[in-house]
């Protein structure tokens, strides 16, 4: 008989994965990531861990708590702290995939000579003409084909993804039918070990570092407030800004150097272009020439239209049909033809649209 290693968070999805792959005839093995030492996250807390154990019981099969808080911290929050000083917006559970799920999960399933990793996402892998492909999931509104570009065709090839055809309505009745108690469970919105979505409030308990506030700016360079930080602020941000007067604005850039936080009108957040590093090309090795592609720069954007061209052997240069709104740095550009998706890197710094204020 196959076993395979079932990745369980406490959720809903990852419990109904592992019973799929239970009726489907593998060896099921349960394990759930440890991945902030104490406190304050919602993130691997004691609820999570219970109700990753209770499913396993319920399903009868074992499970276990590995500890990998010295790996998150390396990989996942460092970086995302890193980024935000510097100015970017990161997406965390890519670095989390990228590092822990896919990387460091496979080498213990391995370990435990499983044959396959087994998560609860949202998308589909399949093999044609000898290459694996990364498919979206069938269910529109929880597709995460967009967190999991960064797979290689050895990831691919030993990961299943057991929801990938279902919808979320079908998973919860499907953990229902199998009395799994978490099966109405609620999903949280937050970045996972920031509870509340105040990330500089995060950083600065972490790191021990105070981040201070300085002068808010219009699009003539004229001060116009105070701004609490610069890591408290991301492009497009029109809320919590501490101005009043003229209009709506929203955050337009952000300079380290002078400390100052740039504001200005939506219209300066449009730009045609951007730039992409740290590459990753599932549906082939390259991309030859320019290519007709639909790109996503944020998780929940559909796919605008875009020429992609491969600068570098791990660079892209991405030219939009039409502007599109507040394209930011040290998120992910995921290139897509149709359902699969034919790679993705990071939008590096220099892809920012660049407004009059931004002094």
């Amino acid at each position: 008989m196959k076993r395979a290693l079932i990745a369980m968070s406490g959720g809903v999805d990852s419990a109904a994965a592992a019973a799929l792959m239970q009726e489907a005839g593998w060896d099921c093995v349960g394990a759930t990531m440890k991945l902030i030492a104490s406190g304050g996250s919602k993130c691997c807390s004691l609820e999570d861990i219970n109700d990753a154990r209770s499913a396993a019981w319920k399903l009868g099969i074992p499970h276990y708590v590995l500890n990998y808080t010295g790996d998150f911290a390396r990989f996942v929050v460092d970086p995302f702290i890193a980024a935000y000083e510097n100015g970017q917006t990161p997406n965390p559970c890519i670095e989390c995939n990228r590092h822990l799920k896919f990387n460091l999960l496979i080498r213990r399933a391995r370990e435990l000579e499983a044959q396959a990793l087994v998560t609860g996402h949202y998308a589909r892998i399949e093999e044609s003409s000898g290459r694996w492909l990364l498919r979206k999931g069938v269910d529109p509104k929880k597709d995460q084909s967009y967190v999991l570009y960064m797979m290689s065709q050895e990831e691919l090839a030993f990961t299943r993804f057991p929801l990938g055809e279902l919808t979320k309505a079908e998973v919860r009745g499907l953990a229902e039918k199998r009395g799994l108690a978490n099966a109405q469970k609620r999903e949280s919105q937050d970045i996972c070990f920031v509870p509340g979505g105040d990330y500089g409030a995060f950083m600065e308990a972490y790191t021990g570092k105070r981040y201070s506030g300085g002068d808010i700016v219009n699009e003539a360079g004229t001060v116009i407030g105070r701004h609490r930080g610069l890591v408290r602020y991301t492009l497009g941000q029109r809320r919590g800004l501490g101005v009043s007067g003229g209009g709506i604005v929203y955050v337009t850039a952000k300079n380290r150097e002078t400390n100052t936080l740039a504001l200005g009108p939506e219209s300066s957040l449009y730009s045609k272009t951007l730039t992409a590093n740290r590459v990753n090309f599932i549906a082939s090795p390259s991309i030859p020439g320019q290519r007709r592609l639909g790109v996503k720069t944020r998780y929940l954007q559909k796919e605008q239209w875009a020429l992609v061209e491969q600068t570098g052997p791990d660079t892209v240069f991405v030219e939009f049909e039409a502007p599109q709104r507040a394209i930011t740095p040290g998120q992910a550009a995921v290139f897509y033809d149709g359902d699969i998706v034919a790679g993705g890197g990071t939008i590096t710094p220099d892809s920012a649209a660049s407004p009059q204020g931004a002094r």
